[in-house]
Formats: C-alpha cells, structure tokens, sequence
C-alpha cells in the first residue's frame, strides 16, 4: 500500500509554535495547549523607558521634598550668628545675611523687626550704601512709631552723606543727604540722632554752596556777570550760614560793578562790612569801592539787604 505525506497534526506529532491574530501564541505539548501573550519589541523598549522616567522622577520629588519640609532654624539662633559674625567675626557683609534669614524664615515677628535694623547697620558698616538705604527705609515704612525708626531714618542720610563727592562734581548726593538727614530733624527732633544730623547737615550744605561757588567764580572769570549773580545769589539766600556766604558777597560786589549796577555792589559791600567787618573779604569790596570814588552803602530795599535781615 503505497504511502501517502501527512503533516504533523495527522501524525499526532508536537506541533511549533504558530503566530495567532492579537498576538497570541497556541502550543501543544502532550496534548495540552498553553495561550500567553507576546508584546511587541517596541512595546517592551517603551515600557522599560517610562519606568525609568517615573523612578527618576519620584528620586526628584523626594529631593524636594527635603528641602521644601527643612524646618526653619530658631529666630533667635539666626539672630546671634549675625550679631557674632558683625561683632566677632567682623563681617558685616555675612552679617547682614544672616539677619535678612530671620525676616524671611520668621516674617512679622519681634526678632525680625530687629534682624532688620540690624540688617541696615551691618550693610553701613560694610559700606553696601544702597543696601543700607534699602532696609532702612523698609524699616521706617513697616515700623513708623518703633524706637529705632530714627535710628533707621539717620542710617539713610548717614550713607547719602558718605557718598558726597569732591567739589567738582555732581552733587546731587549731597543734596540727597540735607533732604534725609533734615528728615531726622523734623520728625524726630527729640531723638539723640537729631544732633549729628544737624552737624551732618551743616557741612552737607557747606559743599552745595562751595560747588555754587565754583560755578559762579567761573562764569565771573568768562564776563558771564549774570549768571554768576544767579550763583553767588544762591549762596547768600539759601546757604548764609556757610563759610562761603563772605566770598559771595564780595564777588556780588565785583559782577554788579562790571554791570554798572553801583547801587547794589555798594549794598553787598555794606553787607559783608556790617555782618563780617575783620574778613578779608570785606577788604577787598571796599578796595574796590574806593578805587571808583565810592563808599560802601546800604540800600534797605534790595534783595541783598533783606536777605541778611530776613535769612
């Protein structure tokens, strides 16, 4: 009987694995049939891949979460670090710091109204002036009514003061620094910081008149007689108490002469005679008055005479 080709099923033979639809796989061994899925390559690369990510991303949240629940240190611990680093470690930069950690990690609190003035005298003291000015002025607008608000408001004028420039140039610091300390004057003129603001004012305004000066010597020198009055004019009315106000009566004197204006150079005369009779300045006016044949005279309605009388 001739033989005829039969496969492996007709011949009860193990059958290999065959591919089914969906990816399933059908066995048969011994008879029984074993099913189990097969995910594809890509499926299996992707899912190692997003497994990963997450473990990195949980390693990340658990970082931040350390230092999101890193307690706050003790106010008063922080407080005393900046008071050992200024005083003891003569840091005031680092200081500084330190007190700037006690209103951020304890806001509103006594011991931050404190780390902030301190804040404000440790930057002073190292010179930081804008800084100094910065929590200064913080402190004056959250503790108007406080002890140290003058203290605070003395610290601003203080580093204004600091910063005053040489004669020939812009002064506008200076001026920055009579407005703040006059500040301290006004609003705490009880205070013991209203005495060396007073001081501090006085040789504030002595170098805004010295720079009036300078301008109107050098206007006097180009023949530029009017504006060099406006100058000198400026020192004699708002700045008589300073040691330039002699000089500036004396060159008064001299422009109004070059002008032909003798009414006013005899009453600015007169002026520095009666207020200043020993200064060298007065002798100068009256040189020059003589050498025209005239005398130093008052007239009581210039603006020279009333601001001596009214100054």
């Amino acid at each position: 009987m001739g033989l005829s080709r039969a496969n492996g099923s007709e011949r009860g033979l193990p059958v290999g694995p065959r591919l089914r639809e969906g990816g399933l796989i059908q066995s048969m061994d011994g008879g029984c049939v074993r099913i189990r899925l097969i995910e594809p390559a890509g499926s299996a690369v992707t899912r190692v891949a997003a497994f990963l990510l997450l473990a990195l991303a949980l390693a990340a949240c658990s970082l931040f979460d350390k230092d999101a629940i890193a307690p706050d240190e003790p106010a008063d611990k922080l407080y005393n670090e900046g008071l050992y680093l200024l005083n003891n470690k003569k840091d005031p930069k680092e200081a500084a710091k330190k007190f700037e950690e006690v209103d951020r990690q304890h806001p509103y609190s006594e011991w931050a109204r404190k780390a902030l003035i301190m804040s404000a005298y440790a930057y002073y003291e190292a010179g930081a002036y804008e800084e100094c000015i910065n929590s200064a002025r913080r402190y004056v607008t959250l503790h108007p009514g406080s002890s140290d608000a003058a203290y605070a408001q003395f610290l601003i004028g203080s580093s204004y003061f600091d910063q005053i420039p040489e004669i020939s140039r812009d002064q506008s610091r200076t001026e920055k620094a009579v407005e703040t300390l006059e500040e301290v004057v006004r609003k705490y003129p009880a205070s013991e910081y209203a005495v060396a603001a007073k001081r501090k004012i006085e040789m504030a305004r002595d170098q805004l008149a010295g720079k009036e000066m300078e301008i109107g010597r050098w206007q006097l020198q180009r023949r530029e007689f009017t504006g060099a009055i406006n100058r000198f004019k400026v020192v004699v009315t708002r700045y008589q108490r300073t040691r330039h106000v002699e000089e500036a009566l004396l060159r008064l004197t001299e422009a109004y002469m070059a002008l032909g204006i003798t009414d006013e150079a005899q009453t600015s005369a007169a002026v520095l005679g009666h207020n200043f009779p020993d200064s060298r300045w007065y002798k100068d006016a009256y040189a020059l008055m003589q050498s025209k044949g005239l005398e130093p005279s008052e007239n009581k309605t210039s603006w020279i005479s009333r601001a001596f009388r009214f100054g």
